[in-house]
């Protein structure tokens, strides 16, 4: 289940023969893992299609995806207006990726464009309503941004052109077709339920210390939880859960932003090139820096555990050791991994190490 952000997702899954780089589908998909998209993930069904036939291409099988009819969809103007406000801050990028998520989140409030309407109407309709949108609810939010379109380029110009939003309408109307519409409770058909989070902890809307260098979205366990709560209620009715989070060796941050322990002139750099985050015009050159001592590293997971109330076993996974001698690298110097989980005091019961590309490699630890 896809619960938060949309379609700025890069979670690459990597075969010996083949590798592909999930946005909006499941990352499981290739284990006939089913995509679901809760009522909080943002989808963009104009790019929908672009990744669905990639996937097809690659693996024979067309993905099998199901979505909340009240999923808030970006669209056209939601993805130039983030352009365009991003570009004009110059130096002072709030570190956006260009994808309108946080635009989408704002027009929401006022003049949503929920996954179940699209689906249920024509490229027309849907054309109709974004009209209205560019009509009623962009100047308002022009004029809060300080921006005039007569003055804004060549963003202002597609931002206005009636071309682009009728080619937006008919693109979206007609993947909108590819989704199931499936109301939360259907997923109690289902035996195991993976929630697959996007970005950080540290990205994490409410996570005021880095503002404003977040994500529009709850990217911890805020969403998981209250959903596992409209499905099965208290929490004696909840099934088995494991609770997984993941971190590199070393910490990233690609866009804009506070990154603790960098240091600019002397930045670290690892063996093996990152073929998804790849430098562009939004996000610049992703960058790298060691973690801090573990308390620090703890500090932002008990919050959320703290926050969701989730009954669960906590387990940490770890990757990219193959770049750092099986060591988590910190402002102390490289510690082997297990050293390191001993100073969280308990923390996580369970060690998933990984040193290669491949899931039949992983390692796992009790603790």
């Amino acid at each position: 289940m896809r619960h938060n952000g949309g379609a700025q997702a890069g979670h690459t899954v990597d075969f010996p023969d083949r590798r592909f780089v999930f946005s909006q589908l499941s990352s499981g998909s290739f284990r006939e893992a089913d995509t679901y998209w809760a009522d909080s993930f943002l989808p963009d069904l104009y790019k929908l299609s672009e990744e669905t036939e990639r996937f097809r291409a690659l693996s024979g099988t067309d993905p099998q995806l199901y979505a909340s009819p009240d999923c808030r969809c970006t669209y056209i103007g939601d993805i130039l207006l983030n352009m365009l406000l991003e570009t004009s801050r110059g130096k002072e990028r709030h570190g956006s990726c260009g994808m309108g998520i946080n635009e989408a989140v704002v027009r929401s409030g006022r003049y949503p464009l929920h996954l179940g309407e699209i689906a249920g109407s024509d490229a027309e309709k849907l054309y109709r309503n974004m009209r209205e949108i560019q009509t009623d609810y962009l100047p308002f939010r022009l004029h809060t941004l300080n921006i005039d379109l007569q003055n804004a380029g060549e963003y202002g110009e597609l931002l206005q052109s009636d071309i682009v939003l009728r080619n937006a309408a008919e693109v979206m109307a007609r993947n909108a077709e590819s989704v199931t519409l499936r109301e939360t409770s259907f997923l109690r058909e289902y035996d195991d339920i993976l929630f697959e989070g996007a970005q950080g902890l540290l990205l994490d809307e409410m996570y005021t210390k880095f503002a404003p260098h977040l994500t529009a979205s709850r990217t911890g366990l805020t969403e998981p939880a209250r959903i596992l709560r409209e499905l099965y209620g208290g929490s004696s009715a909840q099934p088995e859960t494991e609770i997984v989070y993941m971190t590199r060796s070393y910490v990233t941050r690609h866009g804009a932003g506070p990154l603790p322990h960098e240091n600019p002139e002397q930045p670290y750099t690892f063996g093996s090139s990152d073929r998804t985050n790849v430098q562009n015009e939004w996000q610049g050159t992703i960058r790298s820096a060691p973690h801090g001592s573990p308390e620090e590293f703890a500090e932002a997971v008990r919050a959320d555990l703290a926050e969701s109330k989730l009954p669960a076993d906590v387990s940490l996974f770890v990757t990219h050791l193959n770049e750092s001698d099986g060591c988590i690298i910190t402002t102390d110097g490289r510690i082997p991994v297990t050293d390191y989980c001993a100073g969280l005091n308990g923390l996580f019961g369970t060690l998933y190490c990984s040193a290669s590309l491949y899931a039949e490699d992983v390692r796992v630890f009790r603790l």
